[in-house]
């Protein structure tokens, strides 16, 4: 069993806060926390994001966005991805970190979660809902 887990996207505004808060609903007792690789470092989740979260009973309040760093990814077991391509730059930039990067997706045939920013509230919705499949598919997992 994995002690902490990092979840990962670009900004952390959208699918990491919310990938993030669902693994730590369903995982109370392990750490867990969230970064992007091109981070909006200061900002809180994005208001469409955390509105289609409270729609489903899950809260993104107190939020706010840090940046992936080799420091930060040592802190963790685990880190969770959204798509192909972050794997490869964590690969690439963070050779460290990749023999512990997954995508979040890696349970549903390597699926990928793509990113809502900036489109309709349905791709929101859908990511949320991808996300939530991901999130108790990986809970399973884990309690192996």
């Amino acid at each position: 069993m994995f002690d902490s887990i990092l979840v990962v996207c670009i900004g952390n505004i959208c699918r990491s806060p919310t990938g993030e808060r669902l693994l730590r609903k369903a995982l109370p007792a392990i750490k867990i926390d969230s970064a992007g690789l091109g981070a909006l470092v200061g900002e809180g989740a994005n208001p469409i994001a955390a509105q289609v979260a409270a729609e489903n009973g899950l809260l993104l309040d107190g939020h706010c966005a840090q940046a992936f760093s080799s420091e930060l990814a040592m802190q963790y077991d685990l880190i969770l991805v959204m798509e192909k391509s972050h794997l490869e730059r964590i690969k690439k930039n963070y050779p460290e970190a990749s023999g512990k990067t997954m995508l979040m997706g890696h349970w549903q045939n390597q699926l990928e979660i793509g990113d809502p920013y900036k489109k309709s509230r349905e791709m929101y919705q859908l990511v949320y809902t991808q996300l939530a499949q991901s999130t108790a598919r990986w809970v399973l997992a884990l309690k192996k």
